[in-house]
């Protein structure tokens, strides 16, 4: 067998096992959603299938509401209410490590929030189903990675999460 052949055919075989890595690692990971549904207990206290991910894109930023399917869940909504003042707390120091943790560091709209945190106003408010924190700025750049981000979440958390 000449050089040319045993090359080629090493090339081959490298192409096939990067193909068959390739397809085992996608198999394994599965979707976006799969991986937050799979994931979202290690950064949520509560149960997500029993929540709904509310996200309203305003003039001015955003409103991240997160609240109970049951209204009557008491331990559910207490979980989302304690979940959401500990990340409107870490939002506005501009750590946004727990959507990172779940979602991806390289999620869009995060790095800018993260860097411009001085600039976006985060406020937290129970609700008598859950808890909603609000995102506000004036600065155009924060403003539409508010968006980005509230899109990215939208497309994750899947039948879970809703826009309005």
């Amino acid at each position: 067998m000449s050089q040319d052949s045993r090359s080629a055919r090493r090339v081959a075989a490298s192409v096939v096992v990067v193909l068959v890595v390739t397809a085992s690692l996608a198999a394994c990971a599965g979707t976006r959603q799969q991986h937050v549904h799979r994931m979202g207990h290690t950064v949520m206290p509560f149960d997500m299938s029993r929540a709904v991910h509310v996200f309203e894109m305003t003039e001015s930023g955003g409103v991240m509401r997160v609240v109970s399917k049951d209204p009557r869940a008491t331990r559910q909504i207490a979980l989302i209410q304690q979940h959401l003042q500990h990340e409107a707390a870490r939002f506005q120091q501009g750590d946004y490590g727990d959507p990172a943790k779940l979602h991806g560091a390289d999620m869009p709209g995060l790095a800018e929030l993260e860097a411009g945190a001085s600039e976006v106003e985060v406020s937290y408010a129970a609700l008598p189903a859950g808890a909603e924190i609000t995102f506000e700025t004036a600065d155009l750049h924060l403003l539409t990675a508010v968006h980005r981000w509230f899109g990215a979440q939208l497309s994750e958390h899947g039948a879970d999460a809703r826009a309005e």
